[in-house]
């Protein structure tokens, strides 16, 4: 198979992918492998998107799990994320993704990725199905381009798609897309929809009743351009407004964002009232409860001895907001490097440090009283030995009695959204009568069904990044196969 031949500003291609991450690079990959001839336009100058910041992916009866003798087998973790999601999610999308998971790592593991860990995502999870690669989410982004260079495949980077062209009978006959002034027509039997979300674009998220100033974007500023091409071309909706959140985020702090994810601190919202057992082990459902908060905020409370135990047992949550090569290390926390991120955040306003309760009810805004009893009351667990308002483990159960005190203002985070284009589990996009449109595929996170109002890290740790390059191999396969027939 020849490279795609370009001329006169037109590209003659079987599939047209739209979208160079880990969903779109791995349906080019299927597709070319399946004999297609195939096109990627990325709107960046980098491939890889969100995913070449990613860590682990997702998988049930993988090679990597047979070796490592973990028990994940595919029927018991579909049945797990569908009660999970309460059934709310589509059955026949969640059980292909299940299903085509422990395949894809070793289809990965092919082209070079290798998988020398499957850690826990919290503490004591089971069976373990977070597959991560040596070099993280870049390393597997890296593979994938090499795949497709040596399978042929044309990548385009700093092009963006603008209009899916279609025949008279509304089958998906190519792509117009633009580059400083420059225009591309993109001729293809079947287009490949996987930009990544629409995170970054705010009049989107007020729209589908996702906004607030007090979320923390942690990924690239995806703008939706799949979502605004797909149902520009007749596509039906599902599950918009989900948002992969996690939390608590201390904005601009890696470091404080760990701090307060960890059981030990006291969280309270802006009215001095604490809303949760601070142990919620899966950080994506601890964001929740930052979520439903008032404005969207909680304050991690510290005082001493809980800055004491943290530094000196080490992180408890150590996958959250660290530098990559930490993840999972359990790191050691140094009281200096604590100190002058504490002052530095103090400086921006996401920190007070004070004497007393009252100065730090005052900057919150709320009334000393409130908060002062709410402390006293939480000191009186402490003192007792039990949590009579959430049975937080005793063990955690740590009393803020030795000024300076702290409050780390946080939000919830989120990873982009999740949802917008209706699929069925062929990666097919759907119509607003739940017919195919012919020729039109979507993956990963563009696309709505697969996750519940909560993302599935409980039990599907690593799905959002398993499920991109899970439904963009899928997509591949499916839209090769469709260019085939025609």
């Amino acid at each position: 198979m020849g490279r795609t031949m370009r001329a006169n500003g037109i590209v003659e291609a079987g599939v047209a992918v739209v979208g160079g991450g880990g969903a779109g690079l791995a349906a080019a990959v299927a597709a070319a492998e399946m004999g297609a001839r195939v096109v990627v336009i990325e709107k960046r100058s980098r491939f890889g998107g969100n995913s070449a910041m990613a860590g682990g992916i997702f998988a049930a009866e993988s090679p990597v799990q047979k070796r490592m003798m973990i028990d994940a087998r595919k029927e018991e973790l579909f049945r797990k994320a569908m009660d999970y999601a309460h059934w709310k999610t589509d059955p026949l999308i969640v059980r292909a993704f299940v299903y085509k998971s422990g395949d894809t790592v070793k289809w990965l593991e092919e082209k070079g990725v290798t998988f020398g860990w499957v850690p826990p995502l919290y503490p004591n999870q089971e069976p373990r199905v977070l597959h991560w690669p040596d070099g993280g989410g870049a390393a597997l982004i890296e593979a994938l381009v090499r795949a497709c260079k040596g399978l042929g495949v044309t990548l385009l980077g700093r092009w963006a798609a603008r209009k899916i062209m279609t025949a008279g009978n509304n089958e998906v006959r190519g792509l117009h897309a633009v580059q400083e002034g420059s225009e591309l027509e993109i001729r293809a039997g079947s287009v490949v929809v996987a930009t990544g979300g629409f995170g970054g674009n705010r009049e989107l998220l007020e729209k589908y009743g996702s906004y607030s100033e007090n979320r923390v974007l942690t990924a690239l500023p995806h703008m939706g351009d799949g979502f605004r091409l797909a149902t520009e071309a007749g596509a039906a909706t599902e599950g918009l407004g989900l948002l992969l959140l996690s939390g608590p985020r201390v904005p601009g702090s890696f470091l404080l964002s760990a701090i307060a994810a960890e059981p030990s601190p006291m969280m309270v919202n802006k009215l001095g009232v604490r809303f949760s057992d601070e142990n919620i082990s899966c950080h994506f459902e601890r964001g929740n409860t930052v979520d439903r908060q008032p404005d969207k905020i909680g304050y991690a409370l510290l005082d001493e001895g809980i800055k004491r135990h943290i530094v000196d047992e080490g992180l408890k949550r150590p996958g959250w907001g660290l530098k990559r090569e930490k993840l999972f290390l359990q790191p050691r926390i140094e009281m200096a490097d604590l100190e002058k991120e504490l002052r530095s955040q103090a400086k921006k306003g996401n920190v007070i440090i004070a004497g007393s309760w009252q100065e730090i009810a005052s900057w919150m805004g709320v009334g000393h009283g409130a908060l002062t009893a709410a402390v006293a009351e939480y000191n009186g667990f402490c003192d007792q030995g039990r949590d009579d308002m959430f049975g937080k483990d005793p063990r955690l159960l740590l009393p803020l009695r030795t000024p300076p005190y702290c409050a780390l203002r946080c939000g919830s985070g989120f990873l982009g959204t999740i949802g917008g284009i209706k699929i069925n589990h062929h990666m097919e996009v759907l119509n607003k009568r739940g017919e195919p449109i012919r020729g039109l595929f979507a993956a990963g996170v563009d696309t709505g069904g697969w996750q519940g109002d909560t993302y599935s890290g409980r039990d599907l740790a690593g799905s959002a990044f398993g499920f991109a390059v899970n439904s963009g191999r899928i997509a591949g396969e499916t839209a090769a196969a469709y260019d085939a027939t025609k």
